[in-house]
């Protein structure tokens, strides 16, 4: 216990010192206060296995802690049956310090992860000498402080022990950055102008994936409905008001999750919330069809008119409104590049630089958005049978964003019965029953894409009744196609729901050196059920992971357990993965976030989980 006394006689003195510099800058009469060092950096370490202490440093308002300060030692007699890997940490935010030039800082938390080397396995008890310094923000640096904290090491099984050298090389050696953390670097380390350029191509790329191509409907269907007094620059300017909603948005729910851990678009993924925007889109695309005309009610216009003093003002709260909805409702995916930059505002504190990532990412994702809703204004007819049928076609359009939405909260075969209709009935408009008497070259090619959509939505309700689940592939796996068909084989995954779960399942399974990967999942999550359709089902995806344990926590509820399980792992949401070893060391390096290809992810468990 006498280095424990030493280390608090050193605080003692620290906080006296301190005090004094209060006195001497008259700071000790005034609403500003010094906080002693344990105020400023509230310190607490612990094992979260045999093999990994995690360090965790709660900063106070205002003061920040250098990255490259941070170093750990072990308090021993004797030392040699252990000792410490490389310090693992996210990145911080750049800063510019007159004491130390340009480095990284943490505001309000830092976690470093530090590797224990054990050439031993039972249970004992270590003194962990942790180093570190910051700074209070535009006043003073505090001195370097040493703190001394006992942990609890648990007892090693032996095949922990018998892989103990390789775990050793790996966390000193270990090159590997996942893909979220690339980004949250770039963030970090990056010029403003690189960082705009890098996320607005980023968002391009994203623009294409199934969580944003549905606005295109949306949008279009927005701004066909304007009838024919439609301009370019109208439809331009609509455009423009859909996707700066959009974008802004994103960007206020990505930095609140940053911040603060809170995900609105997990909330909006309601069943109920999700109806509702259902029969919004389906009362959108009956007028399309020319059932009836959409109006506002006339107090409501009334209102709207005297606010702005236009109708066309009124129509433009609406595309904002339906801007904000869509970023909340239609697209709640959780990619890379999204993750990094939460992960840099949480750790850095930054709302400003990571809210600017994320708003031209928005921007990006938005450009192909704009390009297509500003040619509706130019490019469609105005009037007549082409624009009924065009009007027609995005009303079809908008009922397949109502089924695709519909996915999230029903059956899967309620929803592949739903797909078929919607092809059988598309068909039938196109005329693929109808008599071909004397007609022209475009009738003709006009009944023969009825006819394809015909039978496509037949072989989708095949599907249904017999079990498919895949609108892309509705015979897939189907029996009675040949009696040596191939049964469809799914991973099966043990479904945990809470941290304790998941503590307890990883014991289980490094106690028999066994691996484990762990699935977020969640019923409205568009990318997880990629993840299970084209990835997971892939034989060699399987192959991979036969020996290892599979976990799933369905995280669609959102409820107070969902959240703490996704806040543990600083995580946005799903689809994530994560692996542990044998050893029940989480390969934190390896985390997944987003959708990844059967080649890319096989080849990517190969590298978290080596034989």
């Amino acid at each position: 216990m006498a280095p424990m006394q030493y280390a608090n006689a050193i605080d003692n003195g620290l906080a006296d010192r301190l005090k004094s510099l209060s006195d001497e800058l008259g700071l000790s009469h005034t609403e500003q206060t010094v906080l002693s060092p344990d105020e400023a950096f509230i310190f607490n370490a612990e094992a979260i296995d045999g093999q990994t202490i995690e360090a965790n440093w709660q900063i106070a308002d205002n003061i920040y802690m250098y990255r490259d300060k941070f170093r750990f030692e072990i308090i021993a007699d004797d030392t040699s049956n252990l000792s410490l890997g490389q310090p693992q940490s996210a990145p911080g935010k750049k800063k510019y310090d007159e004491s130390f030039g340009e480095t990284e800082v943490y505001f309000h938390e830092a976690t470093i992860t530090v590797p224990i080397i054990r050439n031993s396995g039972p249970a004992q008890t270590i003194t962990l000498q942790a180093s570190y310094q910051g700074c209070v923000e535009d006043s003073f640096c505090y001195p370097p402080i040493k703190k001394l904290i006992d942990i609890d090491l648990p007892k090693l099984s032996n095949a922990s022990l018998a892989t103990s050298d390789t775990h050793a090389a790996n966390a000193n050696q270990e090159a590997f950055v996942s893909e979220q953390d690339q980004f949250a670097a770039t963030i970090a380390g990056g010029s403003l102008w690189l960082i705009v350029i890098s996320f607005f191509g980023i968002g391009l790329l994203l623009a294409f994936t199934p969580c944003v191509f549905p606005m295109i409907p949306i949008l279009s269907g927005i701004i066909i409905g304007q009838g024919k007094e439609l301009t370019t620059r109208h439809a331009f300017v609509l455009s423009l008001i859909y996707v700066l909603a959009m974008a802004l948005t994103y960007t206020v729910v990505g930095v609140l999750a940053g911040l603060f851990g809170a995900n609105l678009q997990a909330a909006f993924q309601d069943p109920w919330i999700i109806s509702g925007f259902v029969i919004i889109f389906i009362a959108l695309s009956l007028s399309m069809f020319g059932f009836y005309e959409l109006h506002m009610p006339n107090a409501l216009q009334s209102k709207i008119t005297q606010l702005s003093h236009s109708q066309k003002s009124g129509s433009f709260i609406g595309v904002a409104i339906m801007g904000v909805l869509s970023a909340l409702i239609v697209g709640p995916c959780v990619a890379a590049p999204l993750a990094g930059a939460l992960i840099y505002i949480g750790n850095s504190g930054d709302a400003v630089l990571g809210g600017l990532a994320l708003f031209a990412m928005s921007l990006g994702m938005g450009a192909p958005l704009l390009v297509i809703g500003t040619s509706a204004g130019k490019l469609l007819p105005k009037a007549g049978a082409w624009m009924d049928g065009i009007k027609a076609a995005f009303g079809i359009m908008l009922l397949a964003v109502a089924v695709w939405m519909l996915e999230r909260v029903v059956p899967s075969m309620a929803t592949m019965l739903l797909w078929s209709l919607l092809f059988i009935f598309s068909a039938i408009y196109l005329g693929a029953l109808d008599r071909l008497d004397n007609a022209m070259g475009w009738q003709r090619f006009r009944k023969g894409c009825g006819i394809a959509l015909l039978i496509y939505g037949i072989f989708i309700m095949l599907g249904a009744v017999s079990g498919g689940d895949d609108v892309t592939r509705p015979l897939h796996g189907v029996s009675f196609l040949a009696s040596s068909a191939q049964t469809n084989h799914e991973l099966e995954f043990k479904t945990i729901k809470s941290l304790a779960d998941l503590q307890r399942e990883v014991e289980t399974a490094s106690s028999n050196g066994v691996s484990v990967m762990l699935d977020f999942y969640a019923d409205w999550c568009v990318s997880c059920k990629e993840m299970e359709k084209y990835t997971f089902s892939d034989p060699a995806v399987q192959q991979s992971l036969s020996k290892v344990v599979l976990l799933q926590a369905d995280v669609t509820a959102n409820d107070e357990t969902d959240r703490a399980l996704m806040k543990h792992f600083n995580i946005p949401g799903p689809p994530s993965i994560m692996f542990y070893d044998a050893q029940g060391t989480e390969r934190k390096p390896y985390r997944l976030v987003g959708f990844m290809n059967a080649n890319q992810f096989k080849q990517h468990v190969g590298q978290a989980l080596p034989l």
